[in-house]
């Protein structure tokens, strides 16, 4: 059976599209897989699990229909959707995952993450995240009136846009260093991870091993997964 592995689709109710070629990925691709993997940033905003938002019903009743067919599925919180919490896990029958995590997969190492601590050139990224992951400032930001949760979360995005238009192309990648660190840290033979939204496998030598780290693809206008069977890793684009 085949490990499935996406991230990036950044959700929403203004890309139909992607909604729908999430829909048929669950019907046509995962309905065939051992399990899923989701690897954040799967909405494009979340500001806690009691947004009554019609999306998030739609979503978590395709996933527990797969998981009631015997295809679990597993989640790893993104920058965008870092607020999903047990109550959407448990209507739509997620497994939440820790930020990091090793998979054993036809004898080898996997280790899977967002993605976004990799990119530790992004200096101001860095502090934002350790700010809005404290947990006291996440305690009483879902506490506050539905409403202004989206006022903020929708100003959030805005200055996130604009911070991204001043910053290079090479500072929002992944640090080299870094990802020779994780490597080593879990003796893993694969990273896969997504955040960055540039799909590509690269070979990298970590000592004497050549090591490999793949990247998923934003569901931007294609949709993007890969597939580890027993044979082999693939890197899949594949249209809506």
């Amino acid at each position: 059976m085949s490990t499935l592995f996406i991230a990036d689709l950044h959700l929403n109710e203004q890309e139909p599209a992607v909604i729908a070629g999430f829909l048929r990925f669950l019907r046509e691709d995962a309905i065939h897989a051992g399990s899923l993997y989701i690897l954040g940033d799967f909405f494009d905003y979340w500001i806690g699990d009691d947004d009554p938002n019609p999306l998030h019903t739609k979503i978590a009743q395709a996933l527990s229909e797969l998981n009631q067919k015997g295809i679990p599925c597993y989640f790893i919180h993104g920058n965008r959707d870092f607020l999903l919490g047990s109550r959407f896990a448990k209507e739509s029958g997620l497994t939440l995952l820790p930020q990091e995590k090793v998979l054993e997969l036809h004898g080898k190492r996997i280790l899977i993450l967002h993605g976004d601590t990799l990119c530790t050139d992004d200096v101001g990224y860095q502090k934002y995240r350790k700010r809005v992951h404290t947990p006291w400032i996440q305690w009483l930001f879902l506490r506050l009136p539905l409403f202004i949760r989206l006022k903020i979360a929708a100003k959030m995005r805005a200055g996130s846009q604009y911070a991204n238009t001043q910053k290079s192309e090479s500072i929002m990648d992944v640090n080299q260093q870094a990802v020779i660190e994780h490597f080593e840290k879990y003796q893993a033979d694969w990273v896969i991870h997504g955040h960055t939204h540039r799909p590509a496998i690269h070979d990298i030598q970590v000592g004497n091993r050549t090591v490999h780290r793949g990247v998923l693809g934003a569901w931007h206008h294609q949709g993007s997964m890969f597939k580890v069977t027993e044979a082999s890793i693939e890197l899949i684009p594949f249209p809506f």
